[in-house]
């Protein structure tokens, strides 16, 4: 393919892209698919000769979309959104174009100072206390990681790092397998699995601090697990914090857990994988108080902030944490800048070496929708998940196990957790909606996320006449057969 024919191709798939989302509404939400539907659907190998752009260009709507789970329809309201706007694709599609590989400063000077800038604009857009921005001369900063993942054990890697150098300067006597043996970190028991996945790639024991009964953590679990921990002669060095769990959108106490941790020298990481966008919106900022406390803190532009995946924003507030505890300077990454002290070579923030231009997706997106339109969108959102929950709380048949704060509603039949997985596979056999379950406590709970950028009170209203009409077919069915057993 030659520039001109790429100019013809890229018009036709902008419109093919557009059309999609344009017409998403009217494809099935979720595919009818078997595993292994795709295999037999191809050639056994790769061809040996060039094939024509129309051949691979037909090949989607007949091979790809009939196993695609629209998750951009606005009848999607499974796990948590994934962001989409038109600026973000165009931005990617420039990020494509130009093809760097942005480890370093001196591998492509604006991939890098872009990202940085862009991760004080949204720092701002927060109101992140000042320590957490880069400035001109700041010592913290912010950086892209592809996942929230991977920001949370980033920050575990470095903790680790920073706690092992500091107990051997006070403790010579011990190996530094000797401290890894002895070395804990801590989530609520509503953490997203990512935190327990983190401890075991950093070879640290995880432990569970218990929520109370709205699924929260308080200091005081805390510190009764601390305790313990350090009288059995364990060292805590890390706790991960959560703002907007995945099961129910719940909120840890930042400022009681906060203090705790600076005053037993516990690296705390804040991941606010869904709920931080929201926080752009004053009246919800409050959610985020107790920052301050933090060392490390993280949320997902990429889930609610209408940038593409991925771009999961992570900030530091001593970026010397991190760069410590993975700097490795070979000569072929070396350039005469790096010792000046003003450029940033983010391969020391993260796993990967290699990293994409992704902050132009983050540079188009703020600045074509501004502060104001990104608060619109998470404002509406919010709204219709409140309508929803209304919808429901109208229906003694039904209950809300969660408090509805931002976009998710948590909600079940009256009955047993079987009656709620019979409504939740009627549900999704029926594919004119999606839905994901979770488990509050002994509860099997069904959870309504509102995800589509396009999503308006009417699929909101469509949604829950079929999820009740489903509720009333169920329950005439389920009272004769559970009474004939």
């Amino acid at each position: 393919m030659d520039a001109a024919e790429f100019r013809k191709r890229g018009k036709e798939m902008v419109d093919y892209v557009a059309d999609y989302l344009e017409k998403i509404e009217k494809r099935q939400v979720f595919p009818d698919v078997e595993p292994g539907y795709l295999r037999p659907l191809i050639a056994d190998c790769a061809p040996q000769d060039p094939e024509s752009f129309e051949d691979v260009f037909k090949d989607i709507e007949k091979i790809i979309m009939p196993g695609v789970t629209h998750w951009h329809s606005p009848y999607f309201f499974a796990y948590f959104p994934a962001a989409s706007s038109f600026p973000a694709l165009l931005a990617d599609m420039l990020c494509g174009g130009i093809g760097c590989v942005g480890f370093s400063w001196a591998a492509s000077p604006a991939c890098t100072e872009l990202e940085t800038v862009m991760l004080d604009w949204l720092g701002k857009m927060v109101n992140l206390p000042e320590e957490f921005l880069a400035g001109k001369h700041g010592q913290g900063g912010g950086v892209i990681q592809g996942s929230a993942s991977e920001a949370t054990l980033i920050a575990l890697l470095a903790a680790r790092t920073k706690t092992i150098r500091q107990v051997q300067s006070e403790k010579p006597e011990l190996t530094e397998a000797e401290i890894m043996g002895r070395l804990v970190a801590y989530a609520s028991d509503q953490a997203h699995s990512s935190v327990e996945r983190a401890a075991l790639i950093g070879a640290v024991k995880i432990k569970n601090i218990p929520s109370d009964d709205t699924f929260t953590v308080c200091g005081s679990a805390l510190k009764k697990v601390l305790d313990e921990d350090k009288a059995a002669g364990l060292i805590p060095f890390f706790f991960c914090a959560t703002l907007g769990t995945t099961s129910c959108c719940s909120f840890d106490k930042l400022l009681e857990l906060g203090p705790i941790c600076n005053k037993e020298n516990i690296w705390m990481h804040i991941d606010a994988a869904y709920a931080g966008s929201a926080f752009i919106c004053p009246e919800f900022r409050h959610l985020l108080n107790g920052v301050e406390f933090a060392d490390s803190f993280n949320f997902n532009p990429h889930k609610w902030l209408l940038v593409n995946f991925d771009c999961s924003a992570m900030w530091v507030k001593k970026r010397s944490d991190l760069i410590g505890a993975f700097k490795l300077e070979p000569l072929y990454l070396q350039h005469h800048h790096q010792e000046s002290g003003l450029v940033t070579d983010y391969r020391h923030w993260q796993i990967p070496l290699g990293r994409r231009f992704r902050s132009l997706k983050l540079w188009f997106v703020l600045r074509m929708y501004g502060v104001k339109g990104l608060q619109e969108h998470i404002r509406k959102h919010i709204r219709l998940s409140h309508q929803f929950e209304h919808l429901v709380l109208q229906d003694e048949r039904f209950e809300i196990c969660a408090e509805v704060v931002l976009g998710l509603v948590c909600f079940r039949l009256k009955g047993s957790n079987e009656l709620n997985e019979a409504l939740l596979k009627s549900i999704n056999d029926a594919k004119k909606i999606h839905l994901v379950p979770c488990h509050l406590r002994e509860k099997f709970v069904l959870r309504f996320a509102i995800c589509s950028r396009t999503v308006e009170s009417t699929h909101i209203k469509f949604a829950w006449q079929h999820i009740s009409q489903l509720a009333t077919d169920l329950l005439k069915t389920w009272g004769q057969n559970h009474h004939q057993q």
